[in-house]
């Protein structure tokens, strides 16, 4: 059975401009006027709703904003998709943006060893090693579910990292990703978009092969991954992505493994999509994949 929630975090990413908030918590309406929940056969599991967001005081240097509001709504956020994984019950978590993937890692961590797999344009390993300053946790994502950042988001209930290096697989970042020669010197394996666009089943089998021996994975899919003259509703749409053919070609094998516990959507925003058609493109994408 499937369940569907919404988890419309924004915390996690830089303002558009002074004083705007970004639109990305508007993602699970979006794809819920469209059918969503009827379309998968889906029940509704409801809302987390994260605190507010507010980055008027944070300066460089200040660490992850909102991380205090990140921490509470992390543990809401893995109490929820934990107890849907103990029923047996494949989560879609309609977010939000990237650091929505800390709920469901610490989740899994709590019930077992599980993988990640990180469909993203760009690889969200941002950390001070790399960087001169941290800020937002939509690009950092990714370090911080390995464990590579400040502790208050890294260790919760000291249970960091949430996902090993060696049980963490990234596909479908751009050419010039400045941080996946950090990535690979981890040792997570790589599927960069132009690879997945040649042949995105040998990507897809390539990952449930790396991910075999483990309790299971998650998928974890920013928007951003379909090239930017596709899908220019994010928040980074960048060339060079994939399409919606080849997205839909990547998930289905692994939303289909029986591994796979749950999925997350993140970074599609509304605010930049005013007549809608990116939402259903982007919708009709999901149930495909799901179908």
């Amino acid at each position: 059975m499937r369940v569907v929630v919404d988890g419309p975090s924004n915390l996690g990413l830089r303002a558009p401009k002074a004083g705007v908030v970004p639109g990305c918590y508007k993602l699970a309406g979006a794809v819920r006027d469209r059918g969503f929940l009827g379309r998968i056969g889906a029940e509704d599991g409801g809302c987390v709703t994260p605190p507010r967001y507010d980055v008027h005081d944070w300066k460089p240097g200040d660490g992850v904003f909102n991380a205090a509001g990140m921490v509470s709504y992390t543990v809401q956020l893995a109490d929820r998709v934990a107890g849907f994984v103990e029923q047996g019950k494949f989560v879609v978590l309609l977010g939000g943006e990237c650091s929505n993937l800390l709920g469901p890692a610490l989740a899994l961590k709590r019930l077992g060893r599980y993988g990640v797999v990180y469909l993203d344009g760009h690889s969200d390993f941002r950390t001070v090693d790399n960087s001169p300053y941290v800020g937002a946790a939509g690009g950092e994502a990714l370090a911080l579910i390995t464990g590579r950042g400040q502790a208050d988001l890294t260790d919760l209930e000291g249970l960091g990292p949430y996902t090993r290096d060696t049980d963490a697989v990234l596909l479908g970042i751009r050419a010039d990703d400045e941080y996946a020669g950090d990535v690979e010197k981890a040792g997570i394996p790589v599927w960069p978009a132009s690879k997945i666009a040649d042949d995105p089943t040998t990507a897809a089998q390539g990952t449930l092969k790396h991910l075999a021996d483990l309790d299971g994975f998650w998928v974890h899919l920013d928007a951003d991954i379909l090239d930017a003259a596709i899908m220019p509703a994010v928040d980074s749409p960048d060339p060079g992505g994939i399409d919606h053919d080849q997205l839909r070609a990547l998930l289905r094998p692994l939303l289909a493994s029986p591994q796979c516990v749950g999925v997350d959507i993140g970074i599609f925003d509304p605010d930049l999509d005013p007549d809608g058609t990116y939402a259903t493109e982007l919708t009709d994408t999901l149930v495909a994949a799901l179908s």
